[in-house]
């Protein structure tokens, strides 16, 4: 009986340590660095043009046909203000499931994928209402590096976006 015993054991750790680390794909707008949970990644493409749609807000440079399915195009460094937008070989698609929708999202580049312990995450700093923290699950640190963590699903799922039906929600 002692095997599955520690079978059971064995699991409930990996289960508790599961929910102590979280991997995160990090990528640039501007001089920052930011990081999505990787489970919601799907894939990760070059910048290719666009079709764009007539009335659409500026962010959202448009549709792509990604084998099959039509998928809107948001560019992140528009969204968040970041000044001068520039195309170039490291511009990336981020391609996007969130909840049951594919949504692609420029940026200037992607780094790689790191694994935060929640030790690592610091809550974001309370900026009162002058800036909205909603949609930053945190602020990760990895030696000298800061990444500020974004729940992705829920700031492409908000109002202001309009990307993703809230109905199921």
């Amino acid at each position: 009986m002692s095997q599955p015993q520690a079978a059971v054991t064995t699991e409930a750790a990996d289960a508790a340590a599961g929910r102590m680390a979280n991997e995160f794909l990090t990528f640039t707008l501007g001089k920052e660095e930011y990081g999505i949970e990787i489970l919601k990644v799907q894939e990760i493409r070059g910048y290719d043009a666009v079709t764009k749609i007539a009335n659409a807000p500026e962010f959202i440079k448009g549709v792509v046909n990604l084998r099959g399915t039509i998928v809107p195009v948001v560019d992140m460094r528009i969204k968040f203000n970041l000044g001068n937008v520039e195309y170039n070989q490291f511009t990336v698609v981020i391609i996007l499931n969130l909840a049951g929708r594919v949504v692609g999202m420029v940026v200037d580049s992607v780094s790689d994928v790191i694994t935060l312990a929640a030790e690592q995450v610091k809550p974001a700093p309370d900026f009162s209402s002058s800036f909205d923290t909603k949609y930053i699950l945190g602020l990760g640190t990895v030696d000298e590096r800061m990444l500020i963590l974004m729940d992705i699903e829920k700031l492409m799922t908000g109002s202001d976006m309009a990307l993703v039906d809230r109905a199921g929600q």
